[in-house]
């Protein structure tokens, strides 16, 4: 490659319809403080928290500049859309960015439509989930399928957080396998603390064990199966409590049902202190894409029981690094968490296996070579 285009600075412009603590803000962060900023000029669009939730970026990443898009956030408003997509449009066209990448799925729906308006060269969107099972009614997806088919063919390329997910969307006609690739999320450890400073720091009892729930409290995350749960083992385990690390809407609901063994401790700015003081993580949930929590708690050697979606199964070996039991099954969720609450060196040995995979798989430096590497890939095809 000539000298000069060895050093040409590419102008990339990253969407996100919201930055709330979750699995695609962390990834928007790491892109943004990752990428070699000698080749791409990254600026970030984004719209705003909803009521309940906490801004990722005011909470962990402090030092990553961005602009509010006026009008944007995860619910459907029109004038608030309308008012957003011109923005966004105005923006592309100031800047006339080489690159459009969009995260989440209204960012999706406005970031892709205003880049093919501006005639934006190449315009990326990532699939951190999908909402083709659990959120909608049949009428609904069906609209969903067809909206996201056309914004398809508006896009140079997709990405979907795992393997799992991108079968899904190549079976509802929404994403080509030539035109898409799977780029699994990358997280960096967090401080390691020993576990009585860890609990303190969060105001938990020295003994007994830890059981945690890391999410968003709302009905796809279905947090009321982890309170149930706690219930179901109260008695079997009278010293150990069963953690809730989010908000959302569902919060006070959760909070008047659930046992004495249940504590709320809201959204935390180093959640790396909740799994070095826990003992397990459970993951609930009805829909996923790829779990950053579940990734994040094999990282600090925490292992992992979680129902079987999206693509739980490549972050969790099922008896390697933890459990993956089927959705809906109260009992075998019951019946996987009491296994290793119960037993000290499964438990143990299942936290080794859960760190040394999450290392070898889902570095955060691993996330921003590939993103690096499809960006340039991208951009010599264009050439």
């Amino acid at each position: 490659m000539p000298e000069s285009e060895a050093i040409e600075m590419v102008r990339l412009v990253r969407i996100i319809a919201r930055t709330n603590v979750g699995g695609p803000s962390l990834q928007v962060t790491a892109l943004m403080r990752g990428l070699d900023r000698e080749r791409f000029d990254q600026t970030l669009l984004r719209g705003s928290c909803e009521e309940g939730e906490s801004d990722y970026l005011e909470l962990r990443a402090p030092d990553v500049e961005s602009v509010l898009v006026p009008g944007m956030g995860r619910s459907v408003k029109v004038l608030g859309d309308i008012q957003a997509l011109w923005f966004i449009f105005r923006t592309l066209r100031r800047i006339k960015p080489t690159i459009v990448h969009t995260h989440t799925a209204k960012a999706g729906t406005l970031g892709r439509l205003a880049a093919f308006l501006t005639r934006t060269p190449i315009r990326v969107h990532t699939f951190h989930g999908h909402v083709l099972h659990g959120y909608f009614g049949p009428l609904v997806t069906k609209g969903v399928v067809v909206v996201e088919r056309v914004l398809g063919k508006m896009s140079t390329h997709l990405v979907a957080v795992g393997d799992s997910t991108l079968d899904d969307l190549v079976a509802a006609k929404i994403a080509r396998r030539d035109r898409s690739s799977t780029v699994s999320p990358g997280v960096r450890r967090g401080e390691t603390i020993s576990r009585p400073v860890a609990r303190k720091r969060l105001g938990l009892p020295s003994d007994g064990q830890v059981v945690s729930f890391v999410g968003r409290l709302t009905a796809i995350k279905r947090p009321e199966r982890y309170v149930q749960l706690a219930y179901e083992l109260a008695a079997d385990f009278p010293y150990a409590r069963f953690v809730v690390v989010g908000d959302g809407e569902l919060r006070v609901a959760l909070e008047t049902d659930a046992p004495p063994n249940v504590m709320f401790l809201g959204w935390q700015g180093d959640v790396s202190t909740v799994y070095e003081a826990s003992d397990l993580v459970v993951l609930t949930s009805d829909n996923e894409g790829m779990p950053v929590a579940l990734i994040e708690a094999s990282m600090h050697g925490v292992p992992c029981v979680s129902t079987d979606v999206g693509a739980v199964r490549q972050v969790v070996v099922e008896r390697v690094t933890g459990r993956v039991v089927p959705v809906g099954d109260s009992s075998a969720l019951a019946d996987a968490v009491r296994e290793l609450l119960a037993d000290d060196q499964l438990r143990k040995r299942m936290g080794r296996a859960a760190e040394q995979h999450a290392i070898e798989h889902f570095s955060e430096s691993r996330l921003v070579a590939d993103y690096s590497t499809l960006y340039e890939r991208l951009l010599a095809s264009k050439r």
